[in-house]
């Protein structure tokens, strides 16, 4: 059986947002909790022109819209995806860490030579 694209019917820029949110987690800036099951972000990065650096990936600043928004953080905290402080913090969930939004090779541009 194979898993269902978007399940919980995420509109395009709740799926951005949790793309860049899901990118943060991963590079260390969020805080972990005990069991590492949830993170959460309470800072952004600043960004240099039309993007931003996350890890080892660009992200233009179209793509982040969504991070000041705050009926977008209150979509994922609905969905289960989020607990919102908004607009302090933002804790994902380990369903909201796990969720596959399809869109980490559309926004999160790395450099392709080493």
């Amino acid at each position: 059986m194979t898993e269902k694209v978007n399940p919980l019917k995420l509109n395009a820029l709740q799926l951005r947002t949790l793309t860049v949110l899901q990118a943060l987690a991963r590079s260390g800036a969020a805080s972990l909790n005990e069991d590492g099951t949830e993170a959460t972000i309470r800072g952004l990065p600043s960004p240099h022109g039309d993007h931003v650096h996350i890890g080892d990936a660009v992200v233009r600043t179209a793509d982040m819209s969504g991070l000041s928004r705050e009926p977008v953080w209150n979509a994922l905290a609905r969905k289960g995806l989020a607990r919102s402080e908004w607009p302090r913090a933002i804790t994902l969930t380990a369903a909201g860490l796990l969720y596959a939004t399809g869109l980490d090779d559309e926004i999160l541009h790395r450099h392709s030579g080493h």
